[in-house]
């Protein structure tokens, strides 16, 4: 699954990156040749019968502006760089977001290293922007008073578990929560084609299931720090999760027919959403949960809740 790049006028440096990508009409026709499949740089250099050191300069410029992914593998003369497009959709954001959704009655911004409970199984780890938060494949960091500072938590099967305000809930009509977060698959290092089913409950309740088609490398995230390993996992998709009184949705396909009163999501003090992956999983290719700082979206675990009318 492709993502999105969303760029707004504040993100200069995407900006000017993406528009001197895009500013040549070579390099326009190699993001389309690569649309198609991916190709080693000599491919590419002999289809548009350019120099390898053009065709090598050209994918440099869509790399950085991080419209293609370009991966080392071997081949009989040494490694070679294999390119493929990394997004479906360039989405330029020119108006500020100056007006407040008239619908939103609460917004929250859950760090994702303030869970409640949790549970997991190695491989996994838990990382700051500054560095590990405990040994790597070591339950240690989850338990550690300084996983609130968690910007990457990865887990092979297990679950995170946060609690979330529901005190407008009580006071206030409303018909949709919603959560967005980044995440992916875990494998060793990174491997796109690396499926996993990541469960979403709510108050104890399973509502459905993320397919998370792979884990993303071969570029750089771009919030990650500088001294996080290009061979290891990157960025994620922004997911969405929204319950409402007709039923439950993920990423606009209805998957349950639970409702916010159901769920008893209005009840109690607080609600609980919990993500993970089961032991007994079809796909248990485990999962990534990306911080503000981490990945390519800046953001940790958000929760919205609205009144539409």
């Amino acid at each position: 699954m492709k993502s999105e790049l969303k760029i707004k006028l504040d993100d200069k440096e995407v900006l000017v990156n993406v528009g001197k990508a895009l500013s040549s009409p070579m390099r326009i026709d190699i993001l389309e040749f690569l649309s198609m499949k991916p190709a080693i740089i000599s491919d590419v250099a002999t289809h548009f019968s350019i120099p390898l050191s053009s065709a090598a300069l050209h994918i440099k410029t869509l790399e950085i502006a991080g419209l293609i992914s370009v991966q080392p593998i071997p081949g009989s003369k040494g490694a070679q760089k294999l390119c493929g497009v990394l997004v479906s959709k360039v989405d330029i954001d020119i108006l500020r977001e100056n007006i407040i959704n008239p619908h939103l009655l609460f917004h929250e911004d859950m760090p994702i290293g303030c869970y409640f409970d949790y549970e997991v199984s190695p491989p996994c780890g838990i990382v700051s922007e500054i560095s590990d938060l405990g040994a790597e494949d070591s339950i240690s960091g989850f338990f550690s008073p300084e996983r609130y500072k968690a910007q990457l938590i990865w887990l092979t099967h297990g679950y995170l578990e946060y609690r979330f305000s529901n005190t407008i809930l009580k006071s206030t009509p409303a018909n949709k929560i919603q959560f967005t977060f980044e995440i992916c698959s875990e494998a060793l290092g990174y491997n796109h084609n690396w499926r996993s089913d990541v469960s979403i409950w709510m108050n104890g309740t399973e509502i459905g299931l993320i397919e998370c088609p792979g884990d993303y490398g071969g570029r750089k995230g771009k919030l990650n720090p500088y001294w996080w390993n290009d061979s290891s996992t990157q960025y994620g998709d922004l997911r969405k999760i929204w319950i409402t009184d007709n039923g439950c949705f993920i990423d606009e396909m209805k998957v349950s027919n639970h409702t916010i009163t159901s769920l008893g999501l209005n009840k109690g003090n607080f609600m609980t959403f919990k993500i993970g992956v089961k032991a007994d999983a079809e796909y248990m290719g485990g999962l990534n949960l990306f911080g503000e700082k981490f990945g390519d979206y800046p953001q940790n675990i958000v929760m919205e809740i609205f009144n539409e009318i």
